[in-house]
């Protein structure tokens, strides 16, 4: 099953982002995608402000991994923001060592996710961002989201 929300605007993909923290619990990890420019950024940054995160949330795109402090009642301390757009292998991808990180109570959301889901594993939660005519955005949520059934149909009927 898969939960779908449209965004018209950045800022609603921003919200979509925040609301969908809430989704989350520690031991994550968000593969996103879509094309340059379908928000992945500004929906991180949404979940970022979701988590309580004081910083900015800026791309990973040339440090790959950006970890943010998170202030929240949902038992994640961490929110590790990578991209692996610029990777030039899998192996590249492993170093990332991002299954080890968030076992220490932080949540992963990675851009590009797509080219290197082998890396991940199959309990990974997906989101692609489908760019419309109008320049909105579909977000469809999909993956290892058992027993979260009640809180997407919220996020996706906001």
């Amino acid at each position: 099953m898969s939960w779908r929300r449209y965004g018209a605007s950045a800022e609603e993909t921003q919200a979509a982002g925040e609301a969908f923290a809430f989704v989350l619990r520690p031991g994550d990890i968000v593969l996103l995608s879509g094309p340059l420019g379908a928000g992945k950024t500004t929906f991180t940054q949404g979940v970022g402000r979701g988590l309580g995160v004081r910083e900015r949330v800026t791309s990973p795109t040339f440090t790959m991994v950006r970890q943010h402090e998170c202030v929240n009642d949902l038992g994640i301390m961490t929110l590790h923001h990578a991209d692996v757009y610029r990777v030039g292998s899998l192996g590249e991808v492993d170093d990332l060592a991002l299954g080890e990180l968030v076992e220490e109570s932080g949540v992963a959301l990675v851009e590009w996710g797509d080219i290197a889901p082998s890396v991940f594993g199959l309990d990974v939660i997906t989101v692609v961002f489908v760019i419309d005519e109008h320049d909105g955005r579909t977000l469809e949520v999909d993956g290892a989201l058992s027993g979260r059934e009640a809180a997407l149909d919220a996020w996706a009927q906001s």
